[in-house]
């Protein structure tokens, strides 16, 4: 089977690059690296299956935020009632493509709409959204109860 992009076969794309180790990233150095990105996905429940969407974020500390748009089916997921929170991972990565070196991280914990004013302008400021939409104007914070990350190296 023929890439077009690159003009070779799948079989010459794998054998061209070696098996990598696999390295664990602490908590602290997974969430270091997820603040040098802006665009990861995020993984929620829609309609009792998994849905995921890219979104860009900031870290606020340890936690993740994204904004949300009117009519988003994520904005519709964590409406004001759930004041527990909803569970969702978000994920991120930086895997070059042709040597396959990089890391990924993986946060998993509890979202909450951002409902501090203050927060939410700040956030606004802080965070543009990366497609156009007329209606961004709220946001989610991820707090992290499980973080998980590997680099890969040669």
């Amino acid at each position: 089977m023929k890439d077009a992009a690159t003009d070779r076969t799948v079989d010459d794309h794998r054998a061209a690059v070696a098996p990598r180790r696999m390295a664990r990233l602490d908590r602290a150095e997974a969430l270091r690296l997820l603040g040098t990105v802006s665009l990861g996905r995020i993984v929620f429940t829609q309609q009792a299956l998994p849905a995921i969407r890219p979104v860009n974020h900031l870290m606020d500390g340890e936690d993740v935020v994204v904004r949300l748009h009117d009519g988003a089916t994520l904005a519709s997921v964590v409406t004001p009632a759930h004041t527990s929170g909803v569970v969702v991972a978000y994920e991120a990565d930086v895997i070059d493509p042709e040597t396959h070196v990089g890391w990924s991280v993986v946060v998993t914990g509890y979202a909450y709409r951002v409902t501090d004013e203050g927060e939410l302008a700040r956030f606004t400021g802080l965070l543009r959204p990366w497609v156009e939409h007329p209606s961004v104007n709220d946001a989610l914070r991820i707090r992290p109860d499980l973080v998980t990350g590997f680099r890969l190296t040669p």
